[in-house]
């Protein structure tokens, strides 16, 4: 019997992108205060709903899932995060079709990405303030 002694771990990282010409009209419509307010805000709610998000996957709840990643959408979108705004369409995709495998492969997606945009948005304000 032969024993495998090597084992290759994969990394996953996610490309971030974050929508700097939303964010700046984001702040031109309001006094800076209020924009920091709502960024701040916006960021909590989305660390909320992706943990959500994978309660519900956990529980089998699809019909929940897909409406906590729709909600998702609108608020990744309001503060610039493009490509979290995208996972989370694919999320809603993949439950709606009930595919399961494809589900779990994209909601790991989603939460990988939304970590990286946050901490991508966190640090932009650690820039500007």
């Amino acid at each position: 019997m032969r024993v495998l002694t090597n084992v290759t771990q994969i990394r996953l990282a996610e490309p971030v992108q974050v929508n700097h010409d939303r964010l700046d009209a984001l702040y031109s419509e309001m006094d800076p205060v209020n924009a920091e307010d709502v960024v701040c805000r916006a960021m909590e709610e989305l660390a909320l709903r992706m943990a959500h998000c994978d309660r519900l996957y956990r529980a089998g709840n699809l019909d929940e899932l897909r409406k906590s990643s729709r909600s998702l959408i609108a608020i990744a979108d309001q503060i610039g995060m493009t490509v979290l705004a995208q996972v989370a369409r694919d999320v809603v995709t993949c439950a709606e079709a009930r595919d399961q495998v494809a589900l779990a492969a994209t909601l790991g997606r989603l939460l990988r990405t939304g970590e990286g945009s946050l901490t991508a948005i966190w640090d932009l304000q650690d820039i500007t303030i």
